[in-house]
């Protein structure tokens, strides 16, 4: 996802990422093993938050249904590896607690394949609605653009450096420490006076204190509202969302966080005072309004979670079909990122420039890959 190594541990400027598991190989995959892709089935539509749907119980109920099924979606896949259709994890590195290996030599249990480009698409729209709330101009499209065609590293905007902090933070597991914490409040506009030993340990305690996850991400959010009374309301709010996620992340022993409630904080739905006031993590009841929350971001990233399991399964399907020598590479790169371009596939893929271009061109007549940004030159595919 991200290109280049950096010492900070939470530097927005771009770091070496893990490769995905491959599950795609040049020669024909064995049908006798299926590939790493879950039948994902969306949400009833009784889960679905609507502008009726109040009160404590019904939205801690809608949300824990729609959590529950996305918690099973990033364990439903499976790392066939060992049964030599790719070169992942081995198999005796694989936890115990957190998986099932089967006497096949497959890995039951794991996220599925096209979980980075997940939790970077979703990194992408919550980084666009913090835009908006800063007042900043960028949307979806320009923040892409800047991250993708702009090289990666270097001086950015200040919503690129919020897409950046996202981009970061759906790509590694997050702790609670010092250092972390002063990156991120650095990162949204808040001071480097914050005390960040004295909040780390703060919210270590809260999400150790705290019965669930919703519990956790509603205590850990206020707390750092509090923590930050004197830094700019905007700044804290997306601070207090980001950390809300983390903690969420730790509660269910996901591999890295997911970007949800910011993804959906300005939502329509959300919207229950008279004056349409959104919720804020001051509120007195923002432990209703989160759990609210969490119930529409789980439902649409469930969605987004079909989307992207059928898209990966026509990847796979025209992988056989492709004579790139590097196209193995490129997949893997769609399969991790939110969208790739031709340039970066070049560099990294070992292919030229026109044979990276030819390759997309190809993905894309076979319904594997989509254009996303719509221009004739400069084009960003993605699944």
């Amino acid at each position: 996802m991200l290109e280049r190594d950096s010492p900070d541990p939470l530097s927005l400027e771009p770091v070496a990422m893990g490769r995905p598991r491959r599950v795609v190989r040049s020669r024909p995959r064995d049908p006798s093993f299926p590939p790493n892709l879950p039948e994902i089935q969306p949400l009833p539509r009784w889960t679905r938050l609507n502008r009726g749907a109040g009160g404590d119980r019904n939205a801690m109920f809608l949300a824990g249904a729609g959590i529950a099924h996305l918690d099973q979606i990033l364990r439903a896949g499976i790392d066939v590896s060992g049964a030599g259709l790719g070169t992942g994890a081995d198999i005796s590195s694989a936890s115990s607690d957190s998986v099932d290996v089967s006497s096949a030599g497959k890995i039951f249990g794991v996220e599925p394949v096209f979980a980075g480009a997940l939790r970077q698409r979703l990194a992408l729209k919550a980084a666009a609605t913090c835009a908006r709330l800063a007042r900043l101009r960028e949307d979806e499209a320009a923040l892409r653009d800047a991250e993708h065609l702009g090289g990666g590293g270097g001086e950015t905007s200040p919503a690129g450096r919020l897409h950046r902090l996202w981009r970061l933070f759906a790509s590694r597991a997050v702790k609670f420490d010092a250092a972390t914490l002063s990156a991120v409040a650095a990162s949204v506009g808040a001071p480097s006076a914050v005390d960040g030993e004295r909040l780390a340990e703060a919210l270590r305690q809260t999400v150790a204190g705290a019965n669930d996850p919703l519990a956790a991400a509603a205590g850990v959010s206020a707390a750092a509202m509090h923590d930050l009374a004197a830094v700019p309301a905007i700044d804290a709010e997306i601070f207090a969302f980001w950390l809300a996620d983390a903690a969420l992340a730790q509660k269910l022993g996901w591999q890295a966080p997911i970007p949800l409630l910011a993804t959906v904080i300005l939502h329509p739905a959300l919207r229950r005072d008279p004056n349409g006031r959104r919720p804020r993590p001051a509120d007195r009841d923002w432990s209703t309004a989160l759990a609210s929350a969490y119930a529409l971001a789980a439902c649409e990233a469930v969605d987004l979670a079909g989307v992207l399991s059928r898209q990966t399964q026509k990847l796979f399907d025209a992988a056989p079909k492709l004579r790139a020598k590097g196209a193995e590479r490129v997949i893997e790169m769609l399969l991790a990122d939110d969208c790739v371009t031709p340039a970066r596939a070049a560099k990294t893929a070992g292919l030229s420039d026109r044979g990276a271009r030819r390759l997309f061109d190809r993905l894309t007549e076979l319904g594997a890959v989509r254009e996303l940004s719509g221009r004739a030159s400069f084009r960003i595919y993605g699944l």
